[in-house]
């Protein structure tokens, strides 16, 4: 790929810089439900008033039709500029949109794209349930046809943003006989039905953004399904290709910009034993150069994966490799930060804000999106025409 920035790419840069510069809010986006759903959706109303909602999304759908070069470089100046994070956003953005742009139907793309892209509809996903998470062709939720509906029973867990949502991507089960990989839908769910119960859960991190989500005879239009009844898996592996490839970008980099600065307050703190800067510890500075040259390396990746996105509609397995490489940097990047903060990472303190909590949610990491073993499996499977592990 070429490596080199056009000028119009260049001067695309500034412009989008000075506007975040201006715009970028600084308070932070509340911990609560409605709070958190009010902030993230003004925050995309003003991206999208001010022309930088779907960069990259065709133009018919409400997008400004750039190229993906363009939003990487979106990404890399947002995450610079340290604006929020998509939150309730999210979904809808990086999985629901781009899906229904690959799969849907045109009155799927006309009712949903639009508003999800003023932040006016908020979506969550519903694919991982109690014995279905990484073994997503487990899934057991059932929907059967009942005239023009199906009617949905079943369960879902570690749905997030479902209190606030207003759809759902959900995957359910319409031929309990098919094989695993088939008999699966992929239906645009209301989060609104009647049968629907929401249980928030509280993570570890003090979050609790994630629900378990129970249906019971809930009736969702076929018009709703994407793709074809019984089709839904090819439909998901879209979603998921999608999530595992370039969704995460603005997340990557800013991890490169957490890990500088990482290495400048190590600079200018005590180390473990308070006797000299922590960055003079032999040992965290060695595993500081090696973090600053794994996201360097991981940047490298995600450029590979946009020159790759550039011939091909969907993004393939390769996201797997970036996934995979992420999440263990991003757990490694945070349990060092922990150890040169020590006590101070324990204490009410901006440091809890800044790595405390992040730190807490790099758990999730390697699960969210399919564990580590999974990718493991893709990219043995897929990629390096391995045998199935049995």
């Amino acid at each position: 790929m070429n490596l080199d920035f056009s000028s119009d790419e260049r001067r695309f840069r500034e412009e989008v810089r000075s506007w975040l510069r201006a715009n970028v809010p600084r308070e932070r986006s509340p911990r609560d439900g409605p709070g958190a759903r009010a902030f993230d959706c003004a925050w995309q109303r003003l991206q999208h008033d001010a022309g930088w909602a779907g960069i990259a999304w065709p133009v018919e759908y409400g997008g400004r039709g750039l190229s993906l070069v363009q939003q990487m470089i979106w990404y890399e100046e947002y995450a610079l500029a340290r604006g929020p994070l998509s939150g309730v956003c999210f979904v809808g953005l990086n999985h629901a949109g781009p899906t229904l742009i690959h799969c849907g139907s045109e009155a799927q793309k006309r009712d949903h794209l639009q508003p999800i892209l003023r932040g006016d509809a908020v979506w969550c996903q519903g694919f991982s349930e109690p014995s279905a998470g990484s073994d997503l062709a487990g899934l057991q939720t059932r929907a059967q046809v009942d005239g023009d509906s199906l009617v949905v029973s079943g369960q879902k867990i570690w749905t997030s943003y479902a209190d606030t949502a207003d759809y759902q991507e959900l995957l359910v089960r319409t031929d309990p006989d098919a094989s695993r990989h088939g008999g699966i839908t992929w239906v645009i769910g209301d989060m609104r039905a009647p049968g629907i119960e929401i249980r928030p859960i509280q993570t570890m991190a003090g979050m609790a953004h994630f629900s378990q989500v129970y249906y019971d005879q809930v009736r969702i239009p076929l018009s709703n399904v994407v793709g074809q009844i019984d089709d839904g898996w090819s439909v998901a592996i879209s979603t998921l290709a999608f999530e595992r490839g370039t969704a995460f970008m603005a997340e990557q980099v800013d991890l490169a910009q957490t890990v500088e600065e990482l290495i400048d307050y190590a600079r200018r703190h005590p180390g473990p034993g308070g006797r000299r800067a922590a960055v003079r510890d032999e040992s965290i500075a060695l595993r500081l150069a090696g973090l600053r040259a794994e996201v360097a390396a991981l940047r490298a990746m995600t450029y590979a994966s946009v020159s790759r996105a550039l011939r091909e509609d969907t993004p393939g397995p390769e996201g797997s490799i970036v996934k995979l490489y992420f999440s263990e940097v991003k757990q490694r990047a945070y349990r060092l930060a922990m150890e040169v903060l020590g006590a101070e990472g324990l204490e009410l303190t901006p440091y809890e804000v800044k790595w405390t909590q992040p730190y807490l949610r790099s758990y999730s990491a390697s699960i969210a999106g399919g564990t580590s073993e999974i990718q493991r499996n893709i990219i043995a499977e897929r990629m390096l025409a391995l045998p199935k592990h049995r």
